[in-house]
């Protein structure tokens, strides 16, 4: 028993502190710019959803899954906020460069309210945060799905974005699939480095990497 106590004396001496302010809107360091690959996300789940997103005619390659408010170790998620919900016509207009305005409500519900920022305002900033990235045309010109390493399609996004380090970007995948490209950014969209708990890079030599249609 003595052992136990020390145990969780030591635990609660020692254990990372959450923030006191945790889940307050606009309180938070900085930023994650998470762009999904949507031809892996379609043939995984979308087309069978019929999503709008998967559309043969809509072209789309790395979509902007959102920007999201972070802490150097952890995120705030579904803050209160006295800002007013975007309209649907906020959400039809981002739906260019995130598949869907689905997509687009969800991101504000979740992410957007904790920026402390009004929802027109949180998508301006996600899209100026979308357009400043250069994602690597290489990879809108597959013929066939391919399997790489997912180191391959860091070294692609340094390349383009000269201006990003290794420590300011991580490679996801799920399912064996290459899933999201994650860009650690300030509060004034400059390239910083991630938290620990977002460098957590894909270490699939053989991941699934699946052509624009």
């Amino acid at each position: 028993m003595r052992t136990l106590l020390a145990a969780l004396l030591t635990f609660t001496l020692f254990a990372p502190k959450l923030h006191a302010e945790d889940n307050v809107a606009g309180v938070f360091d900085y930023y994650v710019l998470s762009l999904s690959w949507s031809p892996n996300w379609c043939a995984r789940e979308g087309k069978a959803r019929n999503s709008p997103q998967c559309e043969a005619d809509r072209d789309h390659g790395w979509i902007l899954h959102g920007l999201w408010p972070q802490y150097h170790r952890g995120y705030p998620a579904f803050c209160r906020t006295t800002e007013r919900p975007p309209s649907r016509r906020m959400t039809t207009a981002m739906a260019d460069i995130m598949g869907t305005s689905g997509l687009a409500w969800h991101q504000w519900r979740k992410h957007g309210v904790c920026t402390g920022l009004p929802a027109a305002a949180y998508y301006a900033l996600s899209r100026e945060a979308y357009a400043q990235i250069n994602r690597p045309e290489i990879f809108r010109k597959l013929q066939r799905s391919v399997r790489l390493p997912a180191s391959v399609v860091e070294e692609a996004f340094l390349q383009s974005n000269p201006n990003l380090e290794a420590d300011g970007i991580t490679i996801t995948c799920r399912d064996g699939d290459i899933q999201e490209a994650r860009i650690c950014l300030s509060r004034n969209l400059q390239p910083v480095p991630c938290g620990q708990d977002v460098v957590r890079d894909c270490k699939m030599r053989d991941a699934r990497f699946q052509p624009i249609e």
